[in-house]
C-alpha cells in the first residue's frame, strides 16, 4: 500500500469522534507500530500548535479529559515516547480497541496487511461506574 491511512476514533455504537491522516511507508505493520505511528504523528501536530486542548489516543500526564480533549493545565509540548508507553499499557489493559476492517486486532505484535481501502477504527472504551 504505502500511502496515507485515516483512522479514526469510535464509540462502541460506531459514532466517528475523531479522524487522523498517517503516512503510511509500509503495507505490513504490527498493531504495535500502528500505534506508535499513531500517537507520534497527534503529538507532533499538537506541539508544532500548542492548542489549549490535546487530541489523542491517551490522557497526557497533568491534563484533565473534556469534551474538547484533553485539557492540559498549560500549553506545553508533550512527549511522544511517554505517550506512546501510557498507549501500549492502555491497548494491554483493554483501555481502547484497535479495529481493522471490523476485526478486533488481538496482539500488540499481530501483523496487520494494509490496503488503500482499509479501515482503522480505535475504540475507546469507558470503565463503567459502580460496577
Amino acid at each position: 500500500m504505502p500511502g496515507t491511512l485515516t483512522i479514526k476514533d469510535t464509540t462502541l455504537d460506531g459514532k466517528c469522534t475523531h479522524t487522523l491522516t498517517l503516512e503510511m511507508l509500509n503495507a505490513t505493520v504490527t498493531v504495535r507500530e500502528l500505534i506508535r505511528q499513531r500517537v507520534y504523528q497527534e503529538v507532533q501536530d499538537h506541539n508544532r500548535a500548542q492548542p489549549e486542548y490535546f487530541r489523542g489516543l491517551v490522557q497526557p500526564t497533568d491534563a484533565e479529559q473534556t469534551l474538547n480533549g484533553y485539557k492540559l493545565r498549560k500549553r506545553r509540548k508533550i512527549d511522544w515516547e511517554k505517550q506512546f508507553k501510557q498507549a501500549v499499557e492502555a491497548f494491554e489493559r483493554n483501555g481502547f480497541l484497535v479495529l481493522v476492517d471490523e476485526r478486533q486486532a488481538e496482539g500488540l505484535d499481530e501483523t496487520l496487511t494494509l490496503k488503500a481501502d482499509t479501515q482503522v477504527s480505535f475504540v475507546k472504551l469507558v470503565p463503567l461506574v459502580g460496577g
